[in-house]
């Protein structure tokens, strides 16, 4: 497994007690394969996110990421897996505004030292990849929200990633957009050997998933797609 997640739970302080976002969860995702995660706001998905990019530590268990064990890592290991093994697509784009497609995926690179050649290569392979090689020059003012949602998942893959985090990428799309951005996270996953765990509350392409997990009051339970 490339993503593995062991009894962990986490908890916040809320006042005089404590609060449980994620209670004793499991889950295994294997390299190449896609599980989705659904559930209600405030269920605990976002904290699973966070532990699982290693942002948040839990307050037990064990998270093992492309073969680490992140328990032991000092931050600045735990920063340096990121760069190097953990994509994350967020929300919101968050794009630079003075940059370019190719140079927003040129940046990951620099902050994980690749030659810049090595990069500008890299970064045309996945605008490629994700159909937007005509507009690698433009800026997001000059792309569509669909657009700029993939420029963030071409980014989150710059550093080849043995684990990709995606939380809610179609929030901000309609449904014939976010109906293709999610069949490019199932064509780049299977492509490029990602172990991708998906946040999401459109349930209308969970058949096409490996997985589907359901979250609910911090407890992870498995989840049959729709049929």
């Amino acid at each position: 497994m490339t993503l593995s997640l062991t009894n962990v739970t986490l908890t916040y302080p809320d006042g005089d007690s404590r609060l449980t976002a994620l209670d004793d969860v499991a889950l295994e995702v294997a390299a190449g394969t896609l599980t989705a995660v659904v559930g209600p706001s405030g269920s605990g998905k976002s904290s699973l996110l966070a532990v699982a990019a290693t942002l948040v530590s839990p307050d037990r268990g064990r998270v093992v990421v492309d073969g680490t064990d992140t328990g032991p890592l000092s931050r600045a290991a735990k920063a340096e897996l990121r760069r190097t093994r953990i994509g994350i697509v967020f929300q919101q784009p968050n794009l630079l505004p003075s940059l370019t497609a190719t140079e927003q995926l040129q940046v990951m690179a620099h902050l994980s030292g690749r030659p810049p050649r090595r990069a500008r290569d890299r970064a045309g392979e996945l605008l490629d990849a994700v159909g937007l090689a005509d507009q690698a020059g433009r800026r997001p003012h000059q792309l569509s929200v669909g657009q700029r949602q993939r420029v963030n998942i071409a980014r989150a893959l710059m550093n080849e990633p043995a684990v990709l985090l995606v939380d809610e990428p179609t929030s901000a799309l309609d449904h014939e957009r976010g109906a293709a951005v999610l069949d490019l996270l199932v064509t780049l996953t299977r492509e490029r050997g990602t172990a991708t765990v998906l946040v999401t509350h459109d349930r209308a392409h969970l058949e096409r998933m490996d997985a589907v997990m359901t979250m609910a009051d911090g407890r992870l339970s498995a989840a049959a797609p729709p049929i």
